[in-house]
């Protein structure tokens, strides 16, 4: 008699939309208490019935900023998250917090403080990553700055952490982008190629410096320079990290750009939930 393989539980993503751990944790607490939440489609606001309950979820993959309110457990949400298999953080630190580019995010050693409590409560080092994303150079005052200043410290922290890589991209070109640096008397800077080879190089020996692999998100300029191709949402790496060695799912994720390496997730954020922190370069920036 043969056997069915049981179905892959959900690895549920809060979210790529919005910064729910930052400033939401309430509404994400009240979700989980109620093991299952409404989900607009981005596009035509149907709403999708997601199923939040513990037994149900594979993996619940956060994504933020600045996680002082969760590990502060506002609102009951650190013990909520206790009640699911495998948690999984992605932290972004770029060194911006409190500058223009970034108004309402905390500065970087607040934020770099994170990776050991992130660690604690997800069990392991690996279920935590950290993102330098974006990495952005603009002119102002007639000077071109970056965000690269503080990259061997963050990537000391990361190590002493455990963590073991860091993702990273560059800043992604739009139109709202560039209305939005004029209008703070910034011009956004792109990198000519010779300085994305430059920049991958510096990258990788720091980062094998620190013993952290380096990962670039959706970004051909430095994957086409050396850099490994990411995979934030990783169905290889969730399913060998699962405490009961559960299958994630597989395959690529339709709803993710070309050229993205994440396997499927369904992500429980909603763009009316607009995100406060003022990103001048985030694409769910409203403004």
């Amino acid at each position: 008699m043969s056997s069915l393989l049981p179905e892959p539980q959900a690895v549920i993503s809060a979210s790529r939309r919005t910064d729910l751990a930052r400033c939401f944790p309430e509404v994400l607490a009240g979700w989980l208490s109620a093991g299952r939440v409404g989900v607009p489609n981005p596009y035509n606001r149907k709403v999708r019935d997601v199923d939040l309950r513990p037994e149900n979820v594979h993996t619940l993959l956060l994504w933020s900023k600045d996680y002082q309110r969760l590990l502060a457990n506002e609102h009951g949400l650190r013990d909520k998250l206790r009640a699911y298999a495998q948690l999984f953080f992605q932290i972004t630190l770029t060194g911006l917090g409190g500058t223009a580019l970034e108004p309402g995010v905390a500065k970087a050693q607040t934020v770099a403080r994170q990776f050991s409590e992130l660690v604690a409560l997800a069990g392991n080092p690996e279920r935590v990553s950290w993102r330098f994303d974006p990495i952005v150079a603009w002119q102002a005052d007639g000077r071109v700055k970056t965000n690269l200043a503080g990259l061997d410290e963050w990537m000391r922290a990361a190590a002493d952490a455990g963590l073991t890589r860091v993702t990273v991209s560059l800043c992604q070109e739009y139109a709202k982008l560039h209305r939005r640096f004029a209008r703070a008397g910034l011009t956004r800077v792109v990198p000519t190629p010779t300085r994305a080879r430059t920049l991958a190089a510096y990258l990788l020996e720091t980062g094998a410096r620190h013993g952290l692999e380096v990962q670039a998100c959706c970004c051909p300029p430095l994957t086409d320079s050396g850099v490994k191709p990411a995979a934030c949402v990783d169905a290889g790496l969730l399913t060998r990290l699962h405490p009961e060695g559960r299958q994630a799912p597989t395959g690529k994720d339709p709803g993710q750009r070309p050229g993205c390496g994440c396997t499927p997730s369904t992500d429980i954020g909603d763009y009316a939930l607009a995100c406060p922190q003022g990103c001048l370069y985030c694409y769910a920036n409203p403004k």
